[in-house]
């Protein structure tokens, strides 16, 4: 991070500067467009970059849109002059010598107004000084030779941009200079825009300055003969990524105005989704076929380094974008659709076997048969591949078509893939499918333009079921252990799991974090040999840059302190599914902030095993409301501890020998005191009655402790070995019971009547015949009173506890919120794309 107010140590010669790691930061033409955004820029600069990194920008917002006019008019005025044969000065010429004069000015009125806002009157005046110079000589070159001026005039909106941004950056972040392109950057071939690297690397190390943030125009270059050449219309991508290569950056970021790399170009596909990581090839072809965000040369200095590119919006820096470079399956499963307009299929004999690969070398089309001997092309390179074919002394036909195609790492080899796509366009008149040579697309040609419609209808078919969800288990303990045993056979066999990636096991002390996916059939295993050491703030470091569509984290702990990181969860938007009771059971004033947070960032929070492990309790109650049902009395037994307890009580045996039996069995809690106390019945009775919508909280629910006073507050040593201070008590209330036919069991009780709340949990006198006490060992009841079901009471019964009920609701859990994920589309907002 570059801080203003912190001195940068220096570097002591610009070779070490040369050989200290950077990133490259490219920011384009609508990130740049107003003082506004421009100071937007100046905050990603001071929060993203080190004072060795490489800043590369386009012109200002429409400028270099602004140059291209200007051009076109210097050009009629002097196709104007050349017809005046007299060469007297007529009302068309002064008419067109105002307009481009009147043009100029409203260019400099544009960029002083930028100027005058964002610097000091002093570096004000002096900017405005170079740019009035450099308008008045424009005027001048452009009514001499326009023609032969063009570059150097398209030049002066990234020289503009640079100059500007690195004087603002002097006054308010870090010294900074700029670098013209074209003083370093030579191009051999200006047809491919071909760098001389070994040149270029040279002469941009002799001009770099240590400890200043360098801002390099983008689009930019010279060729051999020292003359000012471009790379062509959103060349500073390019430019970006030619730097990364001279610089050997590890990073690029292409800052723009939508945040990633789409399925499909979200201004025309609204259910396309973000791809948040694509293998270099993968986005290589993308480019070629007409992706709005990546360009074809773009990938193709990063070829033989291991940089990666990052694709992000400077109007939403903190939104993860796309990562583009080397990386495991799951990012080779992205699939997109993408289509081109306004392309030509010429048909000619010279398109056949060895002359056929000459004519694909000297076009580069978007695609070809050479056994049919036929190429796509633009519209534009119509008449230069007439020209090549009349060397050729060969007719052509000419056919006007479109291409929609399917790109993915090697989808082309995907049999089915190939079918699904075929099918999706079966009422779509199509001329011809093939694939590109590099497999990693499959291409329809079309006698017609491709539609919205078509792209959309397309998309929907091949994306349906592409969506990549995150999983992150807390919590590997004896659940847990279990949730992961379930999960291969649970995704081999339930379609909404098809996409879940496990990428994180969290345990109370070490973590294991895999982007590419942990194996889930040697989950604990892995676990054991890589977790390492974590803290909160690494966790959710990692989970606020995650490169999936969603993230789903299951707690299975029983960590209070874990549950309070469910703020952060759902300030990142992403989901849980919470067996832990602390955070539903909390106090009213966090329950609802929680609930709020989610609201706000679409995050789903779903608790069934909160209570009654796997029974379908939560879900019901919600079920309930969700049809105008009302609720008013929520009862039963929620312990399976206290169930197996009083269940099986009789007095025939002391009830501490009974309790010793729970314990050495695992039924209860390692402190019985945990399940005596009744807390964890009167939190779970807590969590019914929100969910049934009331607002309460835990001081709200009477609860009777089954723990003596004396015997609360002392070790758990002591308390076990004084446990048959608990026996009189028990056999009293027993022998009280048995003397009316009644049994006793550990009860929970809310009701709402005439606007009034009572609710407790507590040792009660039941009949033998109430269905509250008849119970297997362990079950948990629950009984519920509604408009609905008022005399008639609703009843779920079932376990209330064990690991595989437990797990199996879990699995229910996740199930349900993958297939409400896998049917909900992010809302893709976009400044503009460039």
């Amino acid at each position: 991070m570059i801080d203003s107010n912190v001195a940068v140590k220096p570097s002591s010669t610009n070779n070490k500067l040369a050989k200290v790691a950077c990133n490259v930061h490219k920011f384009g033409g609508s990130s740049l467009a107003t003082s506004a955004c421009i100071g937007r820029v100046v905050d990603i600069i001071r929060q993203h970059c080190q004072i060795n990194d490489i800043i590369v920008v386009s012109a200002n917002g429409s400028t270099t849109d602004a140059l291209f006019n200007i051009y076109q008019r210097a050009l009629a005025l002097k196709e104007a002059s050349s017809l005046n044969k007299e060469n007297s000065i007529s009302n068309e010429l002064i008419t067109l010598k105002e307009a481009l004069l009147a043009a100029l000015s409203d260019l400099n009125t544009m960029q002083a107004s930028l100027i005058n806002e964002l610097l000091n009157p002093t570096s004000a005046a002096r900017l405005n000084n170079l740019l009035t110079n450099e308008i008045a000589t424009s005027a001048q070159h452009l009514q001499e030779d326009p023609q032969g001026y063009q570059n150097d005039l398209l030049a002066f909106g990234e020289v503009w941009s640079a100059r500007l941004l690195s004087a603002v950056l002097s006054e308010s972040v870090c010294p900074s200079y700029m670098l013209d392109a074209r003083d370093f950057l030579l191009i051999n071939n200006e047809k491919n825009s071909t760098v001389d690297y070994n040149a270029s690397q040279v002469a941009f190390s002799d001009l770099r300055q240590p400890n200043q943030l360098v801002i390099v125009t983008g689009y930019i270059a010279r060729n051999q003969e020292q003359q000012t050449c471009t790379l062509g219309r959103n060349g500073s991508d390019y430019s970006a990524t030619i730097m990364a290569a001279l610089s050997q950056a590890r990073n690029v970021t292409l800052w723009t105005d939508v945040d990633g790399i789409y399925s499909a170009d979200p201004r025309i596909v609204p259910s396309a989704r973000k791809l948040h990581r694509l293998p270099n090839a993968v986005a290589n072809e993308l480019g070629r076929l007409g992706n709005p965000v990546l360009h074809a040369k773009t990938l193709q200095p990063l070829t033989n380094h291991n940089t990666h590119l990052h694709v992000a919006s400077s109007f939403a820096p903190d939104v993860s974008g796309t990562e583009i470079g080397k990386f495991g399956e799951i990012a080779k499963q992205e699939l997109s659709v993408t289509s081109l307009n306004d392309l030509i299929l010429a048909k000619s004999s010279s398109f056949l076997a060895k002359s056929g690969e000459l004519a694909v070398s000297e076009f580069s089309p978007i695609c070809y048969n050479l056994d049919e001997g036929y190429i796509v092309v633009t519209q534009a390179q119509q008449k230069s591949v007439s020209q090549w074919l009349a060397s050729h002394d060969t007719e052509v036909t000419f056919k006007p078509v479109a291409i929609i195609a399917i790109v993915g790492h090697s989808v082309a080899k995907q049999g089915d893939m190939r079918a699904r796509f075929k099918r999706a366009l079966k009422h779509q008149p199509t001329l011809h499918f093939l694939h590109s040579f590099n497999e990693h697309s499959y291409i329809a040609i079309l006698p017609e333009l491709c539609s919205s419609e078509i792209l959309n209808n397309v998309h929907a078919d091949m994306t349906k079921d592409a969506k990549n969800i995150a999983l992150v288990v807390a919590g590997l303990g004896n659940i847990g252990e279990r949730f992961l045993t379930m999960l291969p056979k649970q995704i081999a066999r339930v379609s909404g799991l098809e996409n879940v990636h496990l990428v994180g096991l969290v345990g109370a002390s070490k973590a294991l974090i895999n982007t590419d996916g942990i194996d889930v059939a040697n989950a604990l295993k892995l676990y054991q040999e890589q977790a390492q050491a974590y803290d909160s703030k690494q966790l959710l470091a990692w989970l606020t840059s995650h490169p999936y569509d969603e993230l789903v984290i299951v707690d299975i702990t029983p960590s209070e302190v874990f549950s309070q990181l469910y703020h952060e969860f759902f300030a990142r938007g992403i989901h849980v599914i919470g067996a832990n009771k602390w955070a539903a059971s909390s106090s009213t004033e966090n329950y609802q902030q929680l609930l709020s947070t989610a609201a706000k960032n679409n995050s789903i929070w779903l608790g069934n095993t909160t209570v009654g492990a796997g029974l379908p309790i939560n879900s019901t109650i919600k079920e309930l409301l969700n049809s105008g049902d009302k609720i008013s009395e929520i009862s039963g037994i929620f312990s399976g501890t206290l169930s197996w307890l009083f269940q099986y009580y009789d007095g025939v045996k002391p009830f501490s020998a009974l309790l010793s039996n729970a314990l050495s069995q695992g039924i209860t809690e390692p402190d019985p005191r945990e399940d005596l106390s009744g807390r964890d019945v009167q939190r779970k009775l807590l969590i019914l009655a929100r969910a049934a919508g009331f607002e309460l909280s835990l001081s709200d629910i009477n609860c009777q402790s089954l723990v003596p006073e004396p015997l609360r507050n002392i070790s758990l040593t002591e308390f076990l070995e004084r446990t048959s201070e608990l026996d009189e008590m028990f056999l009293s209330r027993l022998k009280q019971a048995q003397d009316k036919a009644c049994v006793i069991r550990y009860v929970a009780r809310f009701t709402y009547d005439n606007e009034k709340i009572v609710a407790k949990v507590s040792l009660e006198e039941l009949s033998e015949k109430d269905a509250f006490a008849q119970l297997t060992p362990c079950d948990n009841v629950f009984q519920l009173k509604s408009e609905w079901y008022q005399e008639n009471a609703l009843i779920i019964r079932g376990p209330g506890a064990g690991r595989d009920v437990t797990a199996g609701g879990i699995h229910a859990d996740l199930v349900t919120i993958c297939q409400r994920l896998n049917h909900r589309y992010q809302q893709v907002k976009i400044k503009g794309i460039n």
